[in-house]
C-alpha cells in the first residue's frame, strides 16, 4: 500500500509542472459555462416569473450548471485515456510486467494525483466564479444529501476513470484510439446531463438512459445535491452507481487480461 502513496506523491509533484496549463483550462471552461447561463437567462425571460421548465426556475437552472463546473472539477478525467494508450502504444507497461506493482491501481493513483493538483489549482478561480454567482448557490436540499453527495462524488469519480481505462485498453488492438474516444465523450456530454438536465428529456427516454452508465457520472451527484432525486430513489441511484462502477471495473480488468495476451512491447 506504501508504494501506492509514494506514486500519487510523484504525480502531484510531476502534476504542479503543469499548473499554468490547469489554470488556464479552468479560465477557459467557464466560457462555454457563460453561454449556457446566458442562454437560459433569455429563455426564462419569455417566460412568467417564477415559472418552472422541468422542474427547475431560472435560479435552479443556474444554480445546476454551477454544480456542474463544480463536480467536473472533482471527478472528471482529463488525459489519462491518452497516456495509458501512448504506454501500451510505446511500450511503457512493460516495466509494470515486472514490477509488484498493479497497472490499474498505478494508473488510479495517478488520476486521483491529477484531481488533487487540479482541485488545488482550479480552487480560486473557481471560488470567484461561485461567488459572482453566490445569490443562486444553495446548501443542500435536505438532510440526506449532505452524506449522499460525496458518496456519489467518489462512485462519480471512480466510474470515470474505469471506463476511461477500459476505453485506453483498446490501444491493444488499435493503432488510433481517438475517435472512440471522442464519440464516447459525446455520448457521455449529452446522456450525463452536461448540456442540459436531463428532466428536460421525455420521462421515457430519462427512464431507459438510467440504464446506461451515463447519468451517473455527472446527473445523479447534482440530483441528490438539489433534491431532485431523494429518499428512496436517492437509495436506488446510489446502488445502480456503485454497480456500474463495480461493472466497470470488471470490464477494465478484462480487458487489460485480453490485451496484454496480445501485447508485444518493441524493444521492452
Amino acid at each position: 500500500m506504501k508504494k501506492y502513496w509514494h506514486v500519487i506523491g510523484i504525480g502531484i509533484q510531476s502534476n504542479l509542472t503543469y499548473r499554468f496549463n490547469y489554470l488556464t483550462r479552468t479560465l477557459f471552461s467557464f466560457i462555454p459555462l457563460f453561454a449556457m447561463l446566458s442562454l437560459w437567462r433569455t429563455i426564462y425571460a419569455g417566460k412568467a416569473a417564477g415559472s418552472a421548465l422541468g422542474g427547475y426556475t431560472q435560479a435552479e437552472m443556474i444554480f445546476y450548471y454551477l454544480m456542474v463546473a463544480v463536480v467536473d472539477v472533482l471527478t472528471a478525467v482529463n488525459e489519462d485515456d491518452w497516456q495509458i494508450a501512448a504506454d501500451i502504444r510505446e511500450g511503457n507497461i512493460s516495466q509494470f510486467l515486472l514490477k509488484p506493482i498493479d497497472y490499474l491501481w498505478y494508473r488510479l493513483c495517478l488520476f486521483f494525483a491529477g484531481r488533487i493538483t487540479f482541485i488545488a489549482m482550479a480552487c480560486v478561480p473557481l471560488g470567484i466564479f461561485l461567488f459572482c454567482f453566490r445569490n443562486y448557490f444553495v446548501l443542500p436540499a435536505n438532510g440526506t444529501a449532505p452524506l449522499a453527495f460525496p458518496v456519489s462524488l467518489v462512485l462519480t469519480a471512480l466510474l470515470q476513470f474505469f471506463i476511461s481505462y477500459a476505453m485506453a485498453m483498446l490501444a491493444f488492438w488499435l493503432l488510433e484510439i481517438s475517435t472512440l474516444i471522442f464519440i464516447l465523450f459525446a455520448f457521455e456530454y449529452l446522456a450525463s446531463g452536461h448540456l442540459f438536465p436531463l428532466d428536460l428529456l421525455p420521462p421515457w427516454l430519462q427512464h431507459v438512459l438510467m440504464f446506461t452508465p451515463f447519468p451517473y457520472q455527472l446527473y445523479l451527484p447534482i440530483g441528490i445535491y438539489m433534491g431532485k432525486i431523494a429518499g428512496a430513489d436517492c437509495g436506488r441511484g446510489l446502488l445502480a452507481q456503485l454497480v456500474w462502477v463495480l461493472l466497470a471495473y470488471a470490464f477494465a480488468r478484462l480487458m487489460w487480461a485480453r490485451g496484454i495476451k496480445k501485447y508485444g512491447a518493441f524493444g521492452g
